[in-house]
């Protein structure tokens, strides 16, 4: 009956796949091999735009009207793509909008039908899977629920001494040093492990590899919690989410029950979402209401209001509890009224970056994890609007991005390796990286504190071509130490006067690393630390 009325309608029985090449030639074939063996019985048909992939069954296409002709009496019965701005996107909604199936850059897929039509709408506006179904806490038929941290690994380092006992909790355990956070907490334990005898309760990933590497030559002790799986949607909470993601009631009692029993002298909360946890000494990182406020300035709407006030009522009161809050620039000092604060700014190990002479050939390096959301803003700023303009001038350059662990759960539509660029997830040590740059880019639109990775470039003797707020609070003048430029043709101007002007790389290198000699060495920030820990 179905082959007898599908022949009347002027169609074949069997539906077909309808693959549309919407992206980058490897996820085509890796979503081809996917489907394929979800639908072994059909017949699969990729429809390419411009040319064929070899290997493949395809069909290549202009238009709808092309598309229709080469399909004949075919009908389709699936047609899976990947969602971004191509043309084949359009055409595949126009000729099968019943038949979706949409990929996102992560690799996950769904169908988006009109009776899931939240769930498909949020999934095109890049949601993860996982967190489509996210249901406040106070939501009755929430498909699954927020579960705190229970399991908890110490790990027992260097021998007490009879010295002032100093704990210290962190988002994360501080090494490898695969980021800014990670660096400045590493470099002032280090420094700290001279005069007190520390105490370090942190978060890690279910399952991570647990690489302590030199830290516990400093610390006697460090408790590992497992993170707390956080699952509700980010907008649903008085609280700004980042705190509700690492509340873990396992730390809180281990780190009273250690005081008691090792007799802490002074408790130091690393980033403001850890604030709860102490009422000694917080440490900003940068201050994060003015990050969104810089974000609600640039995109009005209650989303960014919303996130910008959450940030505002939990931050204040915070840094005020605190006997004391250390930031890390002039500007957020100010920013934080009422609070007793005391400025240590960020520094660079001058002992790992050292300069090098640069290699052959000319690239540019972004360093900068996915996780810090104005990192993703600083890239997607630079790939859309500054890099096309860079190729079209200088196209032999290539650029090498840096962009953390699982850095498209952060940005599911980033860039892959291709048009001349490579990204890189976690990369444990980025000093080959900084030897390979020719230029290292701080293109940040959004920032507060100062950026860890402009003073590891200028350490290694590497020009860096910075936005305003990329380089604020470090004291560097534009011509001299740095290339400061504010806007895409500005920026693109920047690079592309950089990349051919060797001297003037050399120049601004030279001097960028005399004043990190000068200004930003460790040892000099610990000792002001140490003395802010014993006038406390």
């Amino acid at each position: 009956m179905k082959e007898w009325v599908w022949r009347l309608l002027g169609k074949e029985a069997e539906a077909i796949v309808l693959h549309f090449a919407s992206g980058p030639e490897e996820r085509v074939r890796a979503m081809y091999e996917e489907v394929r063996t979800l639908e072994p019985a059909r017949e699969h048909l990729v429809i390419c735009w411009g040319a064929a992939i070899p290997g493949l069954p395809c069909l290549v296409v202009s238009g709808w009207a092309e598309l229709r002709k080469g399909l004949g009496r075919r009908r389709v019965g699936l047609a899976p793509f990947l969602l971004g701005s191509h043309p084949l996107v359009q055409l595949a909604i126009l000729t099968a909008p019943g038949r979706l199936l949409a990929f996102n850059a992560s690799g996950e897929r769904h169908h988006l039908r009109a009776s899931t039509g939240i769930a498909s709408w949020l999934f095109w506006r890049g949601v993860a899977l996982d967190r489509i179904w996210l249901r406040p806490w106070w939501w009755p038929w929430a498909r699954e629920r927020s579960r705190e941290s229970t399991v908890a690994v110490t790990l027992t380092g260097r021998e007490l001494r009879d010295r002032p006992r100093v704990a210290i909790v962190s988002p994360y355990f501080p090494w490898p040093l695969g980021h800014g956070g990670a660096v400045r907490i590493y470099s002032m334990l280090r420094e700290a492990s001279r005069d007190f005898d520390l105490f370090l309760y942190c978060f890690a990933e279910a399952g991570a590899e647990r690489n302590p590497g030199p830290v516990m030559e400093f610390v006697h002790q460090a408790v590992l919690c497992e993170m707390p799986r956080y699952r509700e949607p980010r907008w649903a909470s008085w609280q700004p989410p980042e705190v509700r993601e690492f509340r873990s009631k396992a730390l809180r009692e281990r780190l009273s029950a250690d005081g008691t029993a090792f007799g802490f002298s002074l408790v130091q909360a690393e980033y403001t979402q850890l604030a709860p946890y102490t009422r000694d000494v917080l440490v900003e990182h940068d201050v994060t209401f003015d990050l969104y406020a810089q974000i609600a300035e640039r995109r009005f709407g209650f989303g960014a209001w919303w996130d910008w006030w959450r940030w505002w009522r939990f931050e204040m009161p915070a840094a005020r509890r605190m006997r004391r809050v250390v930031v890390m620039a002039e500007k957020d000092a100010s920013m934080l009224g009422g609070a007793k604060v005391t400025k240590l700014p960020n520094g660079v190990d001058l002992e790992r970056f050292v300069p090098c002479p640069e290699p052959v050939g000319l690239r540019l390096l972004f360093v900068g994890s996915f996780r810090h959301f104005p990192n993703v803003t600083a890239l997607r700023f630079f790939y859309e609007e500054v890099w096309p303009m860079v190729r079209q001038a200088v196209p032999e350059v290539s650029l090498d991005v840096v962009a953390g662990p699982d850095h498209l759960r952060y940005w599911p539509g980033a860039p892959g390796s291709s048009d001349g660029a490579t990204v890189h997830g976690f990369v444990s040590d980025v000093v080959p990286m900084y030897r390979a740059a020719s230029v290292v880019l701080s293109p940040t639109l959004v920032s507060a504190g100062t950026n860890l990775k402009v003073l590891e470039a200028m350490a290694m003797e590497r020009a860096v071509l910075s936005t305003t707020s990329g380089c604020a609070g470090l004291g560097l003048r534009h011509g001299e130490s740095v290339w400061i430029a504010d806007g895409g043709a500005a920026f693109a101007d920047g690079a592309i006067l950089l990349l051919r002007d060797a001297a003037l790389r050399r120049r601004l290198a030279v001097a960028a690393r005399a004043l990190v000699e000068a200004e930003f060495n460790w040892t000099e920030i610990g000792r002001a630390q140490a003395e802010m820990w014993r006038s406390l």
